[in-house]
């Protein structure tokens, strides 16, 4: 009885001989032989292509649809290989990020559907040089986010909403939303793994990567070269705890900040045929950054805002602390990659100085969901952002000093349904269902010219495609 061919796996080519659309791309980008020639020198470029196309037929500002892509060109260098220098690798990305976002234009929501959503331009991302100090600790410089490795769930990597990646209480109470995609921060980073199960690691970045402005910080920074380091320092540390993991992964838990598909736990920590235990990781964290905060609620006379105006109240600092937790629960076969994954993070910060105070978010991710389909993936996640009760009691005390029943702000959630299906290796198909509950944490919507009606929950359809060549 013959075997089936594995998505991904097995199969090299299509049923007519040709070979899969990432192979054929890679070959044509790579004429001349020109690639192999700088991988043997110690230089790999790798491109990847994202595709959001989804529209949202009830709910939000208003109806339609919208596409969002993003075309990655990265590079990754063996300095010692390139130059001599012992221990040493470089690593940069350009995007290319194109498209119609249906956040912007249609939902008017915090917790932006499409992770590659942004305006379009043409923009330097990474660059930054990692250097190993020795087999335990390394130490990176240069230009890169903290999204990447930090506040990052790696079973939540397979979700298409933004917030599944870097949540949107960091996205929304950082300036410019933080260093986290699409826009980098000068930082240094150190990281000390002692020895297989734990991880320790810091960063220092500029604390606002666009500068201060109006409008999203990409319009202030289009082609991501502002190089900032005058402003209000961001710190963020954390530690990890992995177990139950032969083949423990220390690569970047975020790959979507550049472009790769996620990987479940049970894709990594596939074991011996004998091994039957779960694995999982535990991350505790904490961010801080310097600077100046205003008061949602009280002016610098220890009046109400609403009643009385005049100048906020102003805060020292801002600061956040975090844990997360992904937990597969369940493995089809001893040391298998097939299995049922969970993860559960939350997030608070403080309420007098920031528009979300308090963030959670939760979802099941099921590796293989099919015995002849194992690299095909299945998830279910929510999200919950609660606006800070500073703010909605700032909102209460204007509908009460203008006789106006404004909508007032409370929260927003976010639920997504997704299958990931893989149709060859290095490409992926993914349906999508979103739900956004109260876009914009509550607010009204501004195509009523009443000022009073809140924009309704919005249901979000459509797919993903992710390519790699």
């Amino acid at each position: 009885m013959s075997q089936p061919v594995h998505a991904g796996e097995g199969a090299g080519e299509t049923p007519a001989g040709e070979p899969p659309l990432p192979d054929a791309l890679k070959a044509y980008v790579s004429q001349g032989g020109w690639r192999s020639n700088l991988e043997k020198a110690g230089v790999t470029f790798t491109f990847t292509l994202y595709g959001d196309a989804l529209g949202n037929p009830s709910g939000g500002v208003q109806q339609g649809a919208g596409f969002s892509g993003r075309l990655g060109a990265i590079i990754d260098g063996d300095l010692e290989k390139l130059a001599g220098w012992t221990g040493a690798s470089f690593h940069a990305s350009i995007h290319g990020i194109y498209g119609y976002g249906l956040s912007a234009n249609n939902l008017d929501n915090l917790m932006v559907v499409s992770s590659v959503e942004a305006p379009n331009a043409i923009r330097l991302f990474n660059l930054w040089v990692e250097q190993k100090l020795n087999s335990e600790t390394s130490l990176r410089v240069g230009q890169y986010t903290a999204a990447q490795e930090f506040l990052v769930s790696k079973t939540a990597g397979l979700f298409v909403n933004s917030t599944f990646g870097w949540p949107v209480l960091p996205a929304q109470d950082l300036p410019g939303g933080g260093p986290a995609y699409p826009e980098a921060a000068l930082g240094a980073r150190l990281l000390y793994k002692p020895n297989d199960r734990i991880i320790l690691r810091a960063a220092l970045f500029d604390g606002d990567p666009a500068g201060s402005g109006v409008g999203n910080p990409v319009t202030r920074d289009p082609y991501g070269l502002a190089f900032r380091l005058g402003d209000p320092a961001f710190m963020i540390a954390e530690v990890v705890y992995k177990y139950n993991q032969d083949r423990p992964d220390y690569s970047s838990d975020n790959l979507q900040q550049e472009g790769d598909s996620a990987r479940t736990y049970a894709q990594n920590a596939q074991g011996s045929p004998l091994d039957r235990s779960l694995p999982g990781t535990v991350k505790f964290g904490a961010w801080h950054i310097a600077g100046s905060y205003a008061d949602p609620r009280f002016n610098s006379q220890g009046g109400l805002l609403a009643i009385s105006g005049g100048q906020p109240l102003e805060h020292g600092g801002n600061f956040s602390t975090y844990g997360a937790i992904d937990q597969m629960i369940w493995r089809a076969e001893a040391g298998g990659g097939r299995g049922l994954s969970f993860f559960l993070r939350a997030t608070a910060a403080p309420a007098d100085r920031n528009l979300i105070d308090l963030y959670a978010d939760a979802g099941l991710n099921f590796q293989g969901p099919l015995e002849s389909r194992p690299d095909d993936a299945l998830g279910l996640a929510l999200a919950y952002g609660r606006v800070s009760p500073q703010v909605a009691d700032y909102d209460r005390e204007l509908d009460a000093m203008t006789k106006v029943p404004k909508p007032i702000r409370d929260f927003e959630a976010a639920i997504e349904l997704t299958y990931r299906c893989q149709l060859a290796k290095n490409w992926t198909l993914q349906p999508d269902f979103q739900y956004i509950v109260h876009p914009g944490a509550n607010i009204a919507n501004p195509q009523i010219a009443n000022g009073v009606t809140p924009i309704p929950n919005a249901a979000v359809l459509g797919f993903r495609m992710v390519m790699k060549f």
